[in-house]
This record gives C-alpha cells, sequence and structure tokens, in this order.
C-alpha cells in the first residue's frame, strides 16, 4: 500500500521531489512510520520503479526509465540492454539515455508520443504508407521520429541544430534498426522546402508561436500536426494562433502542467477548441 502511494504521489507531482520532500507528503497523506517509508523507497529504487536523480547537488526521486515503460495505449520505452517481450500490437521504442531531451521522462515527451499514435489511429495518414512522411522539430534523442515511423508512417526526418542531438539521435534510429526510413539533419526548419503528413514539435511555446506560419507551410493537405512542450495556461493562446490558418484541434491532452495539441490541416472551420476524442 505504501508503494503505491509513493509511486502516484512521485508520477502526480507537478516538481521533482526530494527524498525529504517525498517522506513528509507522505506522513501527512496516511499514518505511517518513517522507517516504513524510507523501507518502500529502499525496495522501490532497487527493483527500477524510483531512480534518484542530482541536479546542482541535490538529489530527487523519480519515475525510473531504466527499465520498460508503458507511454500510451501501444507505445512502450526501453533501454536498449533491457528485455522486454511486449503484448501484441505494442510498439517498442529503444532509446539510449543520453544528454539530449526526450528519452520520456519528461511530461511533454510522453504527451507528444501519445498525440502520435492518436493521429495515426485516428487519420488516414497511413491509407496511402509509401506517400507518407514525418517531420520532427528539434528531434533530440530522435524518439517522436522514431515512433511515427514504427507506429506506420512511412519515413521521418528529424532536425535539430544541437550536433550532440544529432548523433544521439542517428544511434538511436541504429538502435531501432531505422537507417533506411528515419533521417537525422541539421538545418533550421525555416529552411525545409517539402511538405510532410505529420509535423511534430516539443517545443516551448514562444517558439511554437513564432513557427505557425513556417508549420503551416511544410504540413500536407489534411496533414496532422502534433505540438507539445506548451503550459496548460498556454494552451488557449496556442489554439486561437493556430485556429486562425484554418488549422482544427482535434486532440488535446495534458500531464500534470504541460499539455499537448493534436491539429489537422485544411478542414471546415470549426470551434477553436474542442474535447479530447
Amino acid at each position: 500500500m505504501i508503494k503505491s502511494v509513493i509511486l502516484e504521489t512521485v508520477t502526480n507531482s507537478e516538481k521533482k521531489l526530494t527524498p525529504r520532500e517525498l517522506e513528509k507528503i507522505l506522513l501527512q497523506r496516511q499514518p505511517s512510520e518513517r522507517c516504513d517509508i524510507k523501507t518502500a523507497i529502499r525496495d522501490l529504487v532497487s527493483k527500477g520503479d524510483l531512480a534518484y536523480t542530482y541536479i546542482y547537488g541535490c538529489s530527487f526521486l523519480e519515475r525510473s526509465f531504466h527499465k520498460a515503460v508503458r507511454i500510451s495505449k501501444k507505445i512502450v520505452l526501453k533501454p536498449p540492454e533491457i528485455f522486454y517481450r511486449g503484448e501484441p500490437g505494442d510498439v517498442v521504442i529503444q532509446i539510449q539515455q543520453g544528454a539530449s531531451f526526450g528519452t520520456g521522462q519528461h511530461p511533454s515527451t510522453r504527451l507528444a508520443l501519445r498525440g502520435i499514435e492518436h493521429a495515426v489511429l485516428n487519420e488516414e495518414l497511413i491509407k496511402k504508407k509509401k506517400e507518407t512522411s514525418a517531420l520532427d522539430i528539434g528531434t533530440g534523442t530522435g524518439v517522436l521520429a522514431i515512433a511515427a515511423v514504427l507506429l506506420g508512417l512511412n519515413t521521418a526526418v528529424g532536425i535539430d541544430i544541437d550536433p550532440c542531438a544529432r548523433v544521439e539521435a542517428r544511434g538511436n534510429v541504429k538502435i531501432n534498426e531505422l537507417e533506411d526510413r528515419v533521417e537525422i539533419e541539421d538545418q533550421p526548419v525555416e529552411n525545409v522546402n517539402a511538405k510532410f503528413s505529420l509535423i511534430i514539435a516539443n517545443l516551448r511555446y514562444p517558439t511554437l508561436k513564432r513557427l505557425c506560419n513556417c508549420i503551416f507551410g511544410i504540413t500536407a493537405d489534411r496533414g496532422a500536426i502534433v505540438l507539445s512542450g506548451i503550459k496548460t495556461h498556454e494552451m488557449k493562446a496556442l489554439v486561437d494562433n493556430y485556429s486562425a490558418k484554418g488549422l482544427e484541434v482535434r486532440w488535446h491532452a495534458t500531464e500534470k502542467s504541460w499539455a499537448a495539441l493534436r491539429l489537422r490541416k485544411n478542414l471546415k472551420a470549426s470551434p477553436a477548441f474542442v474535447n479530447p476524442r
């Protein structure tokens, strides 16, 4: 019981929790002995459910991604060295831990993956598979581009101006044996002149707002756009910005204080905001 409460508390916390902060919250939530809480935390770390992270000399307890972790109905992330059999229909993505953003530990990455899955499952993106392609803007580890292809798109391009991210992304593409279907390139999105079935951008609000016209221009007719990296209080303003271009919100989701959107291009006018489907 204590372990379940610990995992729920860590998973749903809006901020990183130090061991002392976690203990304090748990003692307030239910009667427990401090030694029992410490033992339960130690067991969860030993099993790989929790992990210690260190930032500027301070230690935190967070959900561990050094094991297979289910992100959505179909998507599972795992380190390459971990064996995971999976369920029928699972899309298992191998991601090597490194310095780049996009390992699945941040809510915006998980939300983006769910948005990609929702787009593929609910649109006709893969009806003509040979003609489909995705562009991942600011690809980081390459996980979103990899996910798009493993979910059914024919090819993907991940772009990033960070050389470290490109090296790590190419390594993850190789680990997932997708070298012939996923390319990692060094170019700003403003220089992209092709059109894509799916545009993915896990970036912060000011950048997403600035790139609105650019993203609209490189999205194919009836193509999908997945935007993540948005704070929940920024969501309506971003929706207003993109819906002004005639884009329709087809799905949205939140986790903690983060949000993601899925939009579709060239549909009839619709309300600026709709409930998730």
